[in-house]
């Protein structure tokens, strides 16, 4: 096996993101069936890798938090409860809390929410150590690792059939070609001659410095939810807080389709930070150190492509998974494994293929 990537390895969006394992934020269906598969793969795969590697590598940090979702008005309060009565029928722990159950676990909310519900099975790996820790594993396993190496084209033999790709360091041979480029899939599978929509959508984030450790879940608000599942393409931003290991804390987020532009808005900035502090009042005493952005891999039905092409046979797609990519990416691994090795898949592969009825006339 080859894997190759255009700059550094788990240099883009693996690297921009904040590391959420969550079933908190899906609905039921396809996504949140994989993101339950995922979750128990994560729970083995976090001990496995470092059986694997040894200590010497930096721990992948993964951390069985749970998470908290908080309302602040009577319609969120409604809405809040009925995704998660909805959730909890598909299987997910949602406990709901009174306003003081949700203060005593996060002491630092302001006492003006009027509900919120918490998610135990809710975790966060931090994302650049665990996708070196996947990359070193698969190394250990004899794959190799070309970094700076841009894919320029397909190779094909002399019927015409996709037997490799070309790169800016020469040709490589392949069986089958997966496009697992995050929000650059899209382009890189019309240089393959295939057909998929999968573009960017940009989000920002701030980052404090170390501070006493007062948040001890992941804590969002109800707009979060509608956040993840909008297909508007104007900005967006919702609050989500939580806690590193090193002691920072994470503040976000926002949404918003403007291509690949990756300038840092300050007046974005501005929003993010205050409807953070009208959740966590305390928070206005931080001190920002850092604020950074990427693209999330963005398909219009909001479910990833996992599985082959529709008309170029040789060509196979992990992509489109916005920014659950981390969350769902052993599930995606073991479902893609058996697609391409014509196995029985764990859960059901067909609501993630490239010929879904909710994708056609998007690519």
């Amino acid at each position: 096996m080859t894997i190759v990537d255009r700059g550094p390895a788990v240099g883009a969006t693996s690297a921009a993101g904040e590391g959420n394992l969550l079933l908190s934020d899906k609905a039921p269906g396809p996504e949140l069936e994989l993101a339950k598969y995922s979750l128990t793969l994560w729970r083995s795969l976090s001990t496995a890798l470092e059986a694997e590697i040894g200590t010497a590598f930096a721990a992948i940090e993964f951390d069985a938090k749970g998470g908290v979702v908080a309302a602040t008005n009577a319609q969120e309060t409604e809405e809040l409860v009925r995704f998660a009565d909805a959730q909890r029928r598909a299987g997910v722990d949602a406990r709901h809390l009174s306003v003081d159950e949700a203060l005593a676990l996060e002491p630092e909310l302001t006492p003006s929410i009027t509900s919120a519900v918490y998610y135990p099975e809710d975790a966060q790996v931090q994302p650049a150590i665990a996708a070196q820790a996947l990359l070193a594993s698969a190394r250990s396993m004899g794959a190799r690792v070309m970094i700076d190496t841009v894919v320029t084209g397909p190779l094909r033999d002399s019927d015409g059939c996709l037997v490799g790709v070309m790169t800016s360091k020469g040709t490589i041979s392949a069986d089958s070609v997966v496009v697992a480029a995050g929000p650059w899939s899209g382009d890189v599978a019309r240089l393959l001659g295939g057909s998929l929509y999968v573009g960017p959508r940009k989000g920002l984030l701030l980052v404090t410095a170390r501070m006493p450790h007062r948040i001890f879940h992941k804590v969002y608000d109800t707009s979060y939810v509608g956040a993840v599942q909008s297909d508007d393409s104007d900005l967006q931003t919702s609050t989500v807080i939580e806690s590193t290991a090193s002691g920072t804390v994470l503040i976000g987020s926002s949404r918003q389709n403007v291509g690949f532009d990756d300038s840092i808005n300050v007046a974005v900035l501005g929003e993010i930070a205050a409807k953070a502090i009208r959740l966590m009042p305390f928070l206005r005493e931080a001190t920002i150190i850092r604020a950074y952005g990427g693209f999330r891999p963005f398909s219009r039905d909001h479910l990833p492509v996992i599985g082959p092409d529709n008309d170029v046979p040789g060509l196979w797609y992990v992509a489109g998974h916005e920014g659950a990519g981390i969350g769902l990416a052993p599930a995606t691994a073991e479902l893609l494994t058996a697609l391409l090795l014509g196995e029985p898949t764990a859960i059901p592969a067909e609501p993630f293929s490239n010929s879904r009825a909710s994708l056609v006339g998007t690519a």
